[in-house]
């Protein structure tokens, strides 16, 4: 009988301190918005950071000070996924159900909103190629191949937007025959691989490889002649690779990702930029709930 008295106080005692701790905060404490942000960047010479830099108005900053930086898309959903106070950007196409998306400005990111412009930060998914090889049959079956209904179809099945306006029908060329190297971008590499699957199927003689490397890789490889078709995921700069032409194969949103903890659901694009601003000075956003 004692025992028993004994286990129901223990039993009332335990829930006692149950309730304390729910009072003062020693069960788990929810979301601090009066902590630092941790600002997630890619690595320089990403055509994501460019871009999202460039449409901030940004263009050539460096990165803020105890900025992360995280070398592809991997890790950058890993490094948000794990922090509850990390902000980061990343392709639309490519952001997993691990991390919460932003609204910006009140508009969600779909292709909806990119196609009729009123999501602001989107950017195009180009490829580069030397002017004066444009005709070789290969090529230009290629070029065709990218602005045909059947392809910019299996852009927009991918989640992107159409980079072609009125894309034409390809007729393939049972004849042709050869290979093609493309590379750069780590954004258009997914999509370009469907794409270049898709032309093989077309042309069974023609075989066609594409490596990433980033979009600097894709101007220097197209402008030296190391591939034939370079990928960038940014606005062409003709003076990153004189004598090439470019194409936009599609257009994609650049999403901006934040942990599922925080409770933040939209961030106004002034906010955003003093986020990643090094030079906002006493604008600067450094924690959430100045970004509110």
């Amino acid at each position: 009988m004692k025992r028993l008295w004994n286990c129901r106080v223990i039993a009332s005692l335990l829930a006692v301190l149950v309730v304390l701790c729910a009072m003062t905060g020693c069960a788990k404490k929810g979301f601090d918005d009066k902590k630092n942000i941790s600002v997630v960047t890619r690595e320089d010479g990403s055509g994501t950071k460019a871009a999202f830099m460039e449409l901030l108005g940004l263009k050539g900053k460096k990165d803020v000070s105890g900025a992360i930086v995280a070398t592809g898309t991997a890790a950058v959903l890993s490094e948000v996924k794990n922090n509850p106070l990390a902000i980061a950007f990343e392709s639309l196409g490519y952001v997993t159900d691990d991390v919460k998306i932003l609204k910006v400005d009140g508009v969600a990111a779909s292709v909806d909103a990119i196609a009729a412009g009123t999501y602001k930060i989107a950017r195009p998914l180009q490829i580069v190629y030397q002017t004066e090889k444009a005709s070789d049959p290969l090529r230009t079956a290629f070029l065709q191949f990218l602005q045909s209904d059947a392809a910019q179809k299996t852009a927009t099945d991918n989640g992107y937007v159409a980079g072609v306006s009125n894309p034409g029908t390809y007729t393939a060329d049972k004849a042709l025959s050869g290979k093609l190297m493309i590379s750069g971008s780590t954004s258009l590499q997914p999509l370009m691989l469907k794409l270049a699957a898709q032309f093989e199927e077309l042309q069974p003689n023609v075989t066609v490889t594409v490596t990433g490397g980033g979009s600097g890789q894709g101007y220097t490889n197209a402008k030296e002649g190391v591939s034939d078709f370079g990928m960038i995921s940014e606005e062409f700069k003709a003076e990153k690779a004189p004598g090439c032409t470019n194409l936009t194969v599609a257009r994609d949103g650049i999403a901006l990702i934040v942990n599922k903890e925080n409770p933040i659901d939209n961030i106004g694009m002034e906010a955003l930029k003093n986020i990643y601003n090094c030079e906002a000075g006493s604008a600067a956003v450094r924690t959430w709930a100045d970004a509110k």
